[in-house]
This record gives structure tokens, sequence and C-alpha cells, in this order.
């Protein structure tokens, strides 16, 4: 039944009142012109610890991003109390587009990949070289994880006063993977930091490694105004480290040329479910144009690989396309394997 004449207007219409006194539900998002750009340093349970300038400010994931996350090195766009002051909350309205995204799943047969970090531009994967022992496969699959996020990877190896570096030196020299290899004794006197800094300046760095290789430890030597991370001891029954951080945190390196320094928690596994094989070939760019030749979806490990014979008539060291094939085949196993 018609409840109004022919010719109505809005006055006519009856709207139902809202019971709850909120505003109505719309599709239509803020654009928020007026955010201002952040950087996420922490995130804890929800909350997430944002530089706003010179001001650390508390701030929450506004609605509207729906399920995306934000994470550790995400630039962000931030509304309402800027101030830093106790108690207060902000919101992030937005995430900017990132440069690089370092990734990892809890294992290779897992689909749901984990974003560790974004926007930094090196990875410096720490490695004791006793106690606890080296794990290659592993150092194997954070290189994957590197190249296919757009990161250039530091090897740290630390410890060398209980086991030679040359071992594992070698199987990485034909990579090109920068390296720095510490002592204990420099870890106490400040000499390791002071090695693995030169590598750091101006850029943004995460650090990942197993627990008790002294990742932490060499962070809080980086920054040593911002020693909020415990160390841990190596378990001697089982040879693995204890985790001591439990979340990823970004902070600033003090030396006048700038940089940051992301530690995360320690890694016992490091899944490369997500990782397409056919972009690790562009880390190497030596033996990209002898892939011109492959089938089509070549996983570059195959008997009809073109690269064998490009490589053969000496285009490129063999020893390369060796590394590449390894790093390739370590999605195919774990790296207690």
């Amino acid at each position: 039944m018609r409840r109004y004449g022919k010719h109505t207007d809005e006055d006519d219409i009856r709207s139902r009142p809202n019971r709850k006194g909120n505003r109505p539900r719309t599709s239509i998002r803020p654009k928020h012109e007026d955010a201002l750009e952040g950087m996420v340093l922490t995130v804890d349970r929800g909350r997430l610890t944002c530089l706003v300038g010179d001001r650390v400010v508390m701030a929450m994931k506004a609605r509207e991003l729906g399920r995306k996350a934000a994470v550790v090195g995400d630039r962000v766009g931030i509304v309402g109390d800027l101030s830093g002051d106790k108690d207060t909350l902000a919101r992030i309205v937005r995430i900017e587009p990132r440069s690089s995204v370092l990734r990892r799943t809890a294992d290779d047969d897992d689909p749901f990949e984990r974003v560790v970090v974004a926007n930094a531009d090196q990875l410096a994967i720490v490695t004791a070289l006793a106690d606890p022992e080296p794990r290659p496969r592993l150092i194997d699959r954070c290189l994957v994880a590197a190249y296919d996020g757009g990161l250039e990877p530091l090897l740290v190896l630390t410890k060398s006063d209980l086991a030679s570096p040359d071992e594992l030196l070698d199987m990485y020299g034909a990579l090109g993977v920068p390296h720095v290899v510490t002592t204990r004794e420099e870890f106490v006197d400040g000499l390791a930091a002071d090695r693995v800094l030169e590598h750091l300046l101006g850029r943004t760095t995460a650090f990942v490694g197993h627990s008790g290789v002294g990742k932490t430890t060499l962070v809080n030597a980086l920054v040593p105004k911002e020693r909020r991370r415990s160390t841990g001891v190596v378990n001697a029954v089982t040879g693995r480290g204890r985790h001591t951080t439990t979340s990823a945190l970004a902070l600033p390196l003090a030396d006048k040329q700038g940089g940051w320094v992301i530690d995360t928690p320690g890694v016992r596994s490091f899944g490369l479910h997500h990782v397409d094989a056919s972009r690790v070939i562009n880390a190497f760019p030596d033996l990209v144009p002898g892939t011109e030749g492959c089938p089509r979806a070549c996983s570059h490990d195959e008997p009809d690989c073109a690269l064998d014979a490009w490589v053969a008539e000496g285009h490129a060291d063999p020893a390369r396309l060796y590394s590449l094939r390894r790093l390739l085949a370590t999605r195919e196993r774990r790296e207690g394997d």
C-alpha cells in the first residue's frame, strides 16, 4: 500500500531512529589527505608504536583498512592525537606502497605468508660458527627470501674464535655476499659492532638468525641507548638458543649518517611457500641472459635448462650456476635435512 502521495519531498520520508545513537554505516571512506606520515617501529597486540617527526606515537589500525596489516618498517598515514602524550591514541588510515618485503611462512606447506619487515633494503643474516652449530640450509633460505623480497644480503659470522669461517665463506663466495667475521671478544670490546656498522650507515637493515647466535647482543651494541632487548644463552642439551626477542623492533642508529636496524625474533624455521622460484634468478644478473633459450616455465634446475650450455660456453662461472641451483633446491627440503 502506498503511504505517500505522488509528489513527495525529503521531509515526507520518515527515517527509522538509530537506537544505538551512533552514526549510520556507510561504504564511503574518508580520504584523510591531512594524515601525517609516520614509520611503524613495533607492533604489540594491535597497538602500533610509530615515529611521526620526532615524536613517538601510539596508534591503532583504522577499520577501513580491513584485514590489511601494518608491519615494522611500514610508512603509514596517521590521524588523530599525534602529541605522543601518555594515554593518547592515534589512527593509522593508510599504508604506503612498500619498496621491499621480507616474508616467511611457518613451513613450506603453510600457505599463509607472514610479512616480517617492510621497506628494509638489507638483510643481515647472523650465524654462529659454533655453539650453536651453523645451519647452512637456514642461511640459504634467508638468502632466497632476501632475493625474492628485494633486499641485499649481508652475512655476519660470529664466534670465529670457536671455529673457522673458511668452509662457510667458500660455500657463499660465488654469491658475492658481503660478510663480517667476528669473535666473542670483539663483541665485548665493541669492535664487532664497529665493523658491522660500516655496512649499515644510511640503510635500513633487518637482522635475522636463530636464537643464541648473538643477533640481539649485536643490535644492543649498535644502539646502546635503546637496550630494551634481553639476551639469552644456548641450551646445553639441544644446542639451540633460547628465544629472547618476541617482536620485531626498529631502532635508529646514532651515527650522523643515519640508518635503521630492525631486530626480529629468532627463527627455527623459515618457510618459503610464498616464494616464486622464477624470481630468484633476478639475483644472478650474470646468469639472466643465459635463460633466453630456456623452455617455458623452466625451473633452471632441469635437463632442458639452457643455462647448462650457456655456462659451458664460458659466459659465466659454473660456481654461480651451482649456487643458484642450491638455493632453488632449498625450497624442496627443510633446514635440518
